[in-house]
């Protein structure tokens, strides 16, 4: 049934293109060290944004959406959530904030599982961190009111028999270095899903334990790209995968490839994005960087990028944009329109 069996993790093999794509993301995690130690201000930066991101992503991929400036003061200033969209914000907000805090502290266990499930459900009126009672088959809606059943997940009856498995293969596995990490944490949370233990929640959860195991084998870069963000952004791929190697899962006849290469590629667009931001950054710091943000605080109207352009010659667009983005992330300002003609203001 699980995919961390040694017997199914035995019988798995990889093409040239997934080991060189593993080799590559080793190769970017062997990298991060340089960026930490020499650009600490821009990493910072980065951070900022990507809760954000992360935060607005992984709901709406569940279909909580809030306004933009709500979103802020809910991530940034941790207002209080006044709807039941801003309560499940502000406790994936709250998620976030214990993983990048304490992962180190947080081995993959029932517990920790549980102790997530119940931090998103902080502010909403039931109570969170119970494994599921009735089952709940994933299911997919069709504008005609029609309704697909994509998977039927674990009965509630066996779930918690089920994690326990799920938490002791994996320990097992990453123990007895059996698969490579790249292949145990993409498949401990597809396992996860398959289960789908929780009531609801489970995708979120599942989004939050990616970043929780990844920053375990020091692939930290989730703590400055989005990963949800991505994920959304090929949500079609990320949905589509998931469902393909989920099929057979409970006989143990699964292809769990096509997961493993959108997972793999999706960890690999966020590190080719991380390099270019920090080194786009790093570029428009100094004196650049700080012409821009000096300009914008000046500002006392609404201001397009091209006026801030006009006032700091030599400085490029794209430097410009980043600037604006770590301040639209401090708070410091905001969009007030959207394409070619939008404008900002300060806060």
């Amino acid at each position: 049934m699980h995919s961390l069996t040694p017997e199914f993790l035995a019988k798995l093999r990889y093409d040239g293109l997934q080991i060189a794509t593993m080799r590559s993301l080793g190769e970017y995690r062997g990298k991060q060290a340089l960026y930490f130690a020499q650009s600490p201000e821009v990493l910072s930066d980065l951070q900022q944004i990507a809760v954000v991101e992360s935060t607005e992503s992984s709901n709406r991929l569940e279909g909580v959406v809030v306004p933009k400036d709500r979103l802020k003061s809910l991530v940034i200033k941790h207002v209080t959530p006044k709807s039941r969209s801003e309560q499940e914000v502000a406790g994936y907000r709250d998620a976030l904030a214990l993983i990048h805090e304490s992962a180190e502290n947080m081995p993959f266990s029932e517990g920790v599982i549980q102790q997530l499930h119940t931090t998103l459900y902080r502010y909403m009126p039931q109570a969170g961190g119970q494994w599921k009672t009735t089952n709940n088959d994933i299911v997919e809606k069709h504008p005609d009111g029609t309704v697909r059943v994509r998977f039927r997940p674990v009965p509630a009856h066996l779930t918690p028999m089920a994690m326990a498995d799920l938490v002791a293969l994996y320990r097992n596995a990453s123990d007895r270095h059996l698969a490579d990490p790249l292949v145990l944490i993409p498949l401990a949370v597809l396992d996860f899903l398959c289960i789908h233990p929780f009531p609801d929640g489970n995708g979120r959860v599942a989004r939050l334990l990616t970043l929780l195991l990844l920053y375990q084998f020091d692939y930290a870069v989730g703590r400055y790209i989005s990963l949800e963000r991505i994920f959304e952004e090929t949500k079609e791929s990320y949905y589509e995968t998931l469902e393909t190697s989920s099929q057979g899962w409970h006989e143990g006849r699964h292809d769990v490839r096509p997961w493993l290469d959108y997972f793999w590629g999706a960890l690999l667009r966020a590190y080719r994005e991380f390099e270019d931001r920090v080194g786009a950054i790093e570029r428009g710091r100094g004196a650049k960087g700080d012409r821009v943000r000096a300009e914008v605080l000046k500002c006392t109207l609404p201001f397009s990028i091209s006026d801030i352009e006009q006032a700091c010659p030599g400085v490029s667009r794209d430097t410009v944009r980043l600037v604006l983005r770590a301040m639209k992330a401090e708070g410091l300002i905001a969009p007030t329109g959207k394409g070619r003609g939008a404008k900002w203001r300060k806060m």
